[in-house]
């Protein structure tokens, strides 16, 4: 009976990386491990067929070989045989270890420390902070290694001792038919030593919970979603080690007057219909200051006026980007009696001249009506 290809057996392209084999196996191995489906002999079979398949293409020369001759390139080579087994996990302990280690309690080489726990703050800016830079404090709750122990969890003047259960590893390995099972050592819970007279302050975890004030440089031109990485500043780790670190996640505020997109900066400019009709000159907001904008005779609505490095520079190229006004037209409101006689002797004259001063209005009427007579027709 000819073998399943291997790459279809943990469901990966053929250039997968080896993470992704990792992965795909990691996953299939959970699901057709014997522990989980006692007296499965389908279940049982698939796991083997996986585990010959990672156990192929995690090898770089295996590999090789078997993308230039296929199974004959491995036969001799692979999982003592093609067995998968042979006697006990043959050369696969490593792999066991570093792939079950997490699912069954392991962790692979025991008794290492674990780095600390990373840590997030969500800040909030206002535009102008975001687009300027600034330096803020914030105060930050996380655990910290415990002063009265340094770390160890034991009282001061005494030391850990090194777990008899486990010889100090963390792990230990437990028999179960042809399966070599890691576990985490249930004396030590892991740690590979125990405390037998527990600093008092922390209670033997060797850590306590405080809060700490620090300094964040936000560059200018950040925007949200943005992270600051302070490398150490997260929760200390167990038993002196590492720590994490903290990550600061940029919000920006809502802004009365602006809109962000990217590196340009978006308002809407209320001009009035006189303005619009004969031009002038505004006084336009930026983020330094005032700026005087020209409109142009007979402008629209909704057109578009650029000035140009008036937006955000940008926090890695440090090119600045574009203020972008949009103009909104003013409908006159609350008019005396005066205004609306002075309105209505305009209209009357402007409409003697058809579509001449109404651009806009001729064409959308000229869609109307061919419109209408497809309609009909």
């Amino acid at each position: 009976m000819s073998k399943q290809d291997y790459y279809e057996v943990l469901g990966v392209n053929r250039n997968a990386s080896e993470a992704e084999l990792k992965k795909a196996y990691r996953r299939l191995a959970m699901k057709h491990h014997p522990d989980r489906n006692p007296d499965d002999k389908k279940a049982e079979a698939s796991f083997k067929e996986a585990k010959e398949a990672y156990e192929v293409l995690s090898d770089g020369q295996k590999r090789a070989a078997y993308d230039q001759f296929g199974h004959a390139g491995v036969d001799n080579s692979a999982a003592g045989g093609g067995s998968g087994f042979g006697g006990g996990f043959g050369g696969a302990g490593d792999i066991f270890g570093d792939i079950f280690g997490d699912i069954f309690g392991g962790g692979g080489g025991g008794g290492r420390q674990a780095r600390g726990s990373d840590l997030r703050y969500n800040l909030e800016l206002s535009l102008e902070d975001a687009v300027k830079g600034k330096e803020v404090r914030i105060r930050v709750p996380a655990l910290r290694a415990c002063d009265s122990c340094s770390g160890s969890g034991a009282k001061p003047g005494t030391q850990p001792k090194t777990c008899g259960g486990c010889g100090g590893r963390g792990q230990v390995r437990m028999q179960q038919g042809f399966f070599s099972v890691q576990q985490t050592c249930p004396q030590c819970r892991g740690a590979g030593e125990v405390i037998s007279d527990p600093c008092r302050k922390c209670s033997g975890s060797g850590r306590i919970e405080e809060s700490r004030t620090l300094s964040v440089k936000v560059p200018a031109g950040v925007d949200s979603g943005d992270q600051i990485r302070l490398a150490g500043e997260g929760e200390s780790g167990p038993k002196g080690a590492p720590p994490g670190d903290l990550y600061v996640q940029i919000n920006i505020k809502t802004h009365p007057i602006f809109k962000r997109d990217g590196d340009n900066l978006y308002c809407d400019l209320p001009v009035s219909f006189t303005t619009a009709a004969l031009g002038g000159e505004l006084e336009v907001p930026t983020l330094d200051g005032r700026a005087t904008l020209k409109i142009p005779e007979g402008t629209q609505s909704e057109r578009l006026f650029r000035l140009r490095r008036k937006g955000v520079k940008n926090v890695r190229s440090g090119a600045t980007g574009d203020l972008f006004c949009r103009v909104s037209i003013e409908t006159p409101v609350n008019l005396t009696p005066k205004q609306k006689e002075l309105l209505g002797e305009f209209q009357k004259i402007t409409s003697e001249g058809g579509h001449k001063h109404s651009p806009r209005s001729g064409k959308w009427t000229d869609r109307l009506k061919s419109f209408l007579d497809d309609l009909v027709t």
